[in-house]
């Protein structure tokens, strides 16, 4: 398989980042190493390379266009300036993908999507529209730099006149070094941080001047053990095809009054009792959860299985997120491993991590 490269791959290569395949892509997974870059990202100003994520806009009404109908939350209401996360779903109620929305004007969306399932994505738009025509995949036009820890806003405050006016999920369209650029915040690291939507072919010069202005750069590795902490769901890993929205404990994200695709099939599942359950857990000891181990209840009995796993640098434990067949009550003991050997944890709400800026 031949994989996709970010337009920032040789610059990558000149920082001596070990490379990894991800989602299609040959991707950083590290530069100097996970646990320095995850303290940068906790505690200063990380950035990311964010390219290969597919960038949709649709233009027109939301529900006229039949874009309200795709995602689970309401878009009608959604202000301008603002983005709001969710998921479409296939007609059996399976997670197709999760995204953000963003409303950049009264008829101008912007869609962002996972770089695996980007082109089964746009696809389904395109089926699912009433209105084809408004539809416009940017994803390789569109450059995307991620610049998240604390000190995030003071660091953009000098290069983007107004990001500190920018609401937590908000977005709105700024001069990024004479370059037209979209900016939102949403920090998915736990942290304050914000997301810069940038011309791909000029995406290079804008990396370089981050570096130098100090920021450090950081790799996949990192982003997992930061997206663990806060209990966010990976696509592959707590949501699938195969997993519903209310399997992965995603409720929230589902708006009840309005309709949408897969919403008969969930709310008959919902009806007939939720087979699965997504638990967060934190580990007595430092060492991490594996996806695909086993998960045991306190008599022995095997629940459920790992969906991801790593070490926490702020808790000294290992952490993990996986899907069992019950519920299992905050602080319940759990294990974790083979069945002839286990380690043991505690069910914990989500985040784990619990001292973020993320809204700042």
């Amino acid at each position: 398989m031949v994989l996709k490269r970010t337009p920032l791959y040789d610059l990558h290569k000149k920082l001596n980042a070990k490379m990894v395949p991800f989602g299609g892509w040959d991707m950083p997974v590290q530069y100097s190493g996970i646990i320095e870059e995850y303290h940068a990202t906790r505690t200063g100003v990380a950035i990311f390379d964010i390219c290969h994520m597919g960038e949709f806009f649709v233009t027109g009404d939301a529900e006229q266009t039949g874009l309200d109908r795709i995602v689970t939350q309401r878009l009608r209401d959604l202000s301008v300036g603002a983005c709001r996360y969710g998921m479409m779903l296939n007609e059996s109620g399976g997670i197709l993908d999760d995204l953000i929305v963003f409303r950049l004007d009264d008829h101008e969306w912007m869609i962002v999507v996972n770089a695996a399932t980007s082109d089964d994505d746009a696809a389904h738009f395109q089926r699912q529209l009433n209105e084809s025509e408004s539809f416009d995949d940017r994803s390789v036009q569109t450059g995307k730099i991620d610049v998240q820890g604390p000190k995030s806003r003071d660091f953009l405050l000098p290069l983007i006149v107004g990001i500190d006016r920018l609401p937590y999920y908000g977005c709105a369209r700024f001069d990024v070094m004479g370059e037209p650029a979209i900016v939102s915040r949403t920090g998915y690291t736990g942290e304050l941080g914000y997301e810069i939507y940038y011309p791909a072919d000029k995406i290079a010069r804008l990396w370089e001047s981050l570096l130098t202005r100090g920021a450090v750069p950081a790799g996949l590795g990192a982003r997992d053990v930061l997206r663990i902490e806060m209990g966010y769901p990976l696509y592959g890993h707590e949501i699938s095809t195969g997993v519903s929205p209310l399997d992965a404990g995603l409720e929230r994200f589902i708006d009840w009054e309005k309709d949408f695709i897969g919403k008969e099939a969930l709310l008959q599942y919902k009806q007939g009792g939720v087979a699965a359950r997504t638990m967060c857990f934190v580990a007595d000891s430092r060492r991490s959860p594996r996806e695909g181990q086993k998960i045991f209840s306190a008599d022995d009995k095997e629940i459920g299985v790992v969906t991801s796993g790593t070490f926490s640098p702020s808790l000294l434990k290992g952490v993990g997120l996986g899907r069992v067949a019950e519920t299992v009550p905050t602080g319940q003991t759990v294990f974790f491993g083979t069945p002839d050997k286990k380690a043991a944890a505690v069910s914990a709400g989500r985040p784990v991590y619990k001292n973020g800026s993320l809204k700042a």
